[in-house]
């Protein structure tokens, strides 16, 4: 338990506020809904408000009659909301969704070197052999939450793989920040930009998946990614900014703000529980709740990013829209702290 300065209390009325903009966001079956709704998941887990599951369900359903677009990495964002819909109805047709995701991780998406995922955002190869920290959200957290759910070791395992190389291929051993992307044809991480949502989607899974996992400790790559997960958010507390938000570049001192970043960063301090955090996730929490509007709406949330081809590419995305992942990372955040609050 961290010692943090807000109440659960003050912050229900925010989750309200944000998960109502976020419902009426025009989001498709693709990751910025994905992140969205793992933000709506999180906030039910912490509030118990059974309307987000009904309209998720709502959502789902038309979803489904529409008619579904065919799997990718990104796109399997979408299955940890299914998780929280299978948990908490048991209709089976969840279940195949869930089931379908795996199966196209497990078989049919691309995949090079030691069996690592490769970053797919279309039915294309967009991006050959490239590993993307976005994976690991998308992808990776979503299979082991599934095997943990359905007591399937070898999907367990494969996800743990997946953290293993991306650790190897992204993270600094010299600095502990992880770079964006990895090109294995080329033998270099692109650009070599330590974008800040990489470091959040990195930093976020690794905490989750440590807290998530029974006896974890059994599991070899778990002691890696405890080490990788300690020896990045060591380094990226010093580069927090005075306004408790960290730059869309974290090592540019004079890099905007980014505000999903910060909220997925700081989740995973509370998660990761060590104490003498609480001060950086009070900052960032102050920092993400000045950028929450009257409407819910959550600002200063940089665009969708590519692996860009250097830190202009990365300073100028921009941050003028509501994006689902600004929503949803924002939603994870106010979840950790009141479930952190409720052990007090």
């Amino acid at each position: 338990m961290l010692k943090l300065n807000t109440a659960p209390s003050e912050l229900k009325p925010i989750i309200e506020r944000v998960a109502e903009y976020t419902f009426g966001m025009d989001l498709t079956w693709d990751w910025p809904c994905g992140v969205a709704y793992y933000g709506i998941s999180r906030a039910f887990e912490a509030t118990g408000e059974p309307a987000y599951v009904e309209r998720m369900v709502q959502w789902c359903e038309e979803y489904i009659e529409a008619g579904l677009p065919v799997w990718t990495v990104n796109a399997c964002a979408m299955g940890h909301m299914l998780l929280t819909l299978y948990e908490q109805t048991k209709e089976q047709k969840y279940l195949d969704l869930i089931l379908s995701k795996i199966d196209y991780l497990q078989n049919q998406a691309p995949r090079f070197g030691d069996r690592v995922l490769q970053h797919t955002v279309s039915a294309g190869n967009d991006f050959p052999e490239q590993c993307w920290a976005d994976t690991l959200f998308m992808a990776a957290y979503f299979m082991l939450r599934t095997g943990v759910m359905l007591g399937e070791k070898p999907w367990i395992d494969d996800a743990l793989h997946q953290f293993y190389w991306h650790i190897n291929y992204l993270q600094s051993e010299d600095t502990g920040l992880w770079y964006h992307g990895y090109n294995h044809l080329n033998q270099d991480h692109m650009s070599g930009i330590y974008w800040g949502r990489a470091n959040a989607w990195a930093a976020y899974t690794m905490a989750r998946a440590a807290k998530g996992l029974p006896e974890a400790y059994l599991y070899p790559p778990m002691m890696h990614l405890w080490s990788s997960l300690r020896d990045q958010l060591a380094a990226m507390k010093k580069l927090q900014h005075e306004d408790g938000l960290w730059g869309t570049v974290l090592d540019y001192p004079n890099a905007y703000g980014e505000v999903s970043a910060t909220a997925g960063i700081a989740a995973a301090m509370i998660t990761q529980g060590n104490p003498l955090h609480a001060k950086y996730v009070q900052r960032a929490l102050d920092g993400v709740l000045a950028n929450i509007a009257d409407n819910g709406r959550v600002l200063n949330v940089s665009g969708g990013t590519a692996v860009m081809k250097d830190i202009e590419g990365y300073l100028h995305i921009d941050r003028k829209w509501a994006q689902g992942w600004g929503q949803g990372l924002t939603l994870a955040l106010l979840a950790a702290v009141i479930e952190n609050g409720e052990q007090a």
